[in-house]
């Protein structure tokens, strides 16, 4: 009876063991799946927040656009000035300065140096918040006839989109867009709706530049 009972508890206590090593083991390999969970949710919002700033460098600032003025540790001088009327911004420190016609990186630089009587090293950036002296026209047998923002490398499909769509009697296969030349002329650009969104005489969908005008006959 007594090595009947030693092997009994002999087993139970191997039993126990074996039961806490896979409760201990369970208990790990749930801890690495949560903290491998926590990662990848973590990485796609980390991904979110990072900002997507894009920097052209060619851009010519106009009237109306919208300009982030940021300088380091100065927070009372940065700040989102629109240009006005006559081209110029108003900066604490800086005071008017002209912005019209020229690049983020030109007037980085024209700031940065009006800064240095008042500040050590400034650090400055400037970026475009909102473009809105570039636009383009729709007239014409449109839901919405005007003036639309130039925000991105709009087409004449995008235009369109934007105005709402034609109206019942627009005539769909004569729509052309009016564009300024270099030498001041105007020259017209076909446009054929239905072509386009068949596939047929795609370059006619051609990106729109500024000051161009749509015309939905």
């Amino acid at each position: 009876m007594r090595t009947y009972k030693k092997s009994s508890r002999s087993c139970q206590l191997v039993l126990l063991l074996s039961c806490a090593l896979s409760f201990a083991s369970l208990q790990a390999q749930s801890g690495n799946d949560a903290n491998k969970n926590t990662n990848d949710a973590q990485t796609p919002a980390a991904n979110a927040a990072a900002p997507n700033v894009v920097s052209d460098d060619s851009y010519v600032i106009g009237v109306d656009d919208v300009l982030s003025i940021n300088v380091w540790k100065e927070p009372d001088i940065s700040r989102a000035v629109p240009v006005r009327s006559d081209g110029k911004i108003s900066l604490p420190l800086v005071g008017e300065v002209e912005a019209g016609g020229k690049t983020p990186k030109a007037l980085k630089t024209e700031i940065t140096e009006k800064l240095k009587s008042y500040i050590s090293e400034p650090e400055v950036t400037v970026m475009v918040q909102e473009m809105r002296s570039k636009k383009f026209n729709i007239l014409g047998q449109v839901a919405r006839p005007g003036s639309y923002p130039l925000t991105s490398s709009l087409t004449v499909l995008d235009g369109l989109a934007l105005s709402g769509g034609f109206r019942d009697f627009a005539k769909k296969k004569a729509i052309y867009v009016l564009r300024k030349k270099v030498d001041g002329t105007q020259e017209r650009l076909p446009f054929n709706y239905k072509d386009v969104i068949s596939g047929k005489n795609n370059q006619q969908n051609v990106k729109l530049e500024p000051g161009d005008t749509v015309v939905v006959p």
